[in-house]
Order: structure tokens, then C-alpha cells, then sequence
């Protein structure tokens, strides 16, 4: 399929589906350098965003991303009330969703990955548009998709913490067919990144003291794990 073919099906797959997150999707397909300079965008009647970068009708209009329109990064205080609402809709304890940003983008909302990933809690387009995502690069919306993601990672994998994380890095399917953590270092050091961020964010808010966290998370609490001893694989 070709980007612009990619770009367009995202377009028609839902006319919220926002501009930002549409010229994400290129990044999938190794095209980040031409975000800025090459890409062209062009409205149907319907409202069917297509963009392109190999423009073949005069009505086409060179597409402009101005990384000012984004902001910096963003510092955990400033971002703590929107982690507390979306962890709390999705009964989370809001440490665990503190760990995955800092692990993720380190609290920049306009992060990029190598792999197409974008925004707070790195997110791939293809994620964000099942978590109903509009702009990738808002807080709001990355966090809301975000933990919404986790939560229903966690629900897959009933409860397993380490799984769940391993799923959010790694991808579902590569879990499922371990049924364990995936044999990927890459893969295992996120978990172990995350677990420990998680455990530094609960000692410091005195929901714990300093005692390994529980390899499980509550399916359905807000309250904070209970400590026992993380089992490696």
C-alpha cells in the first residue's frame, strides 16, 4: 500500500480523526523527514482528509507542521491532575501511569520513536485510532488513550502487571504466544524500567515503603498494589 493509500484509509476510517494524527501515521512507513517539507493535503466535499507526498492535483496545498504549536515538556506537577482523572476512570493507581510516561517519553509531550510511536505515553497511530485518540501529540488525549490502553492490557492479561507493561511495549500477540515474558531484552529491561519507576513513585507518595512491588495489579481497584516479591522469568 502506498502513503498516500495508508494516510487516506485513515482519513475515511473516521472524519474525527484528527490532521496531527493522520501525518503520524507516516512515521510508520519511515517518513519522518518529510513531515515538514514534503507532505501536501487536500479536503474532499465529504470532508475526506487526503494527504500526499507526491501531489497530483493542483489542489493540493503543501502541508505545514509547526513543532511551536506543541508543547515542551511538561513537568509531572503540571500534568498530575490529568493523571489523576484518566487513572482514576480507568482504576489505575496514578503512580503506575507516572512510571510509563517517565519510561516512555520522560514527560515530553512531543516525543518520537524510531518506530512511529508518539506523544506522552507513545502511542502508535494505529493504537490511538482503536483508543479513539484525535491528536496524538495533546496530553489530554495521549494520557486518556493511554490509560485506557493499559487498562484493557491488564484486563487481557488478568491483572499481570509485568505481562501487561510487556504487551504496551512489545505488542499483545508477542505475549500471547509466550504466555510469558517475551524472550526480547529490549522488552524485559521496559518492564523492569517501569516496575521500578512504579515503586519510586509509590514510596515517594507513602503508599508504600521500600518493598518490592506485586507482580499483579488489581483488575479493578484503585488502591495501591500490594508488596510481595516479583517473580522473574
Amino acid at each position: 500500500m502506498s502513503i498516500s493509500a495508508y494516510v487516506c484509509l485513515l482519513a475515511r476510517k473516521g472524519r474525527r480523526t484528527s490532521i496531527g494524527l493522520l501525518v503520524a501515521s507516516f512515521l510508520i512507513w519511515g517518513c519522518a523527514d518529510q513531515i515538514s517539507a514534503e507532505i501536501y493535503q487536500y479536503v474532499g466535499p465529504n470532508g475526506t482528509i487526503s494527504l500526499t507526498n507526491v501531489p497530483s492535483d493542483a489542489r493540493y496545498r503543501r502541508f505545514e507542521m509547526d513543532a511551536a504549536q506543541f508543547p515542551s515538556v511538561i513537568s509531572e506537577r503540571e500534568l498530575e491532575p490529568l493523571i489523576r482523572r484518566h487513572s482514576t476512570q480507568q482504576q489505575l493507581h496514578p503512580a503506575l501511569i507516572r512510571a510509563v510516561i517517565k519510561a516512555e517519553s520522560n514527560f515530553d509531550p512531543r516525543a518520537v520513536s524510531r518506530a512511529g510511536a508518539i506523544g506522552l505515553m507513545q502511542l502508535m497511530p494505529q493504537t490511538a485510532i482503536r483508543m479513539d485518540v484525535r491528536d496524538l501529540y495533546d496530553p489530554e488525549d495521549n494520557v486518556a488513550g493511554g490509560t485506557r490502553y493499559l487498562r484493557q492490557l491488564l484486563d487481557r492479561f488478568h491483572g499481570n502487571l509485568p505481562l501487561a507493561l510487556a504487551a504496551y511495549n512489545a505488542g499483545e500477540s508477542v505475549v500471547e504466544r509466550y504466555q510469558a515474558l517475551p524472550p526480547i531484552a529490549e522488552t524485559r529491561q521496559y518492564v523492569k524500567k517501569v516496575l521500578r519507576y512504579y515503586r519510586t513513585f509509590l514510596v515517594r507518595d507513602g503508599v508504600i515503603t521500600e518493598r518490592p512491588i506485586s507482580r499483579y495489579a488489581p483488575a479493578r481497584s484503585v488502591a495501591a498494589p500490594e508488596t510481595s516479591e516479583i517473580v522473574s522469568r
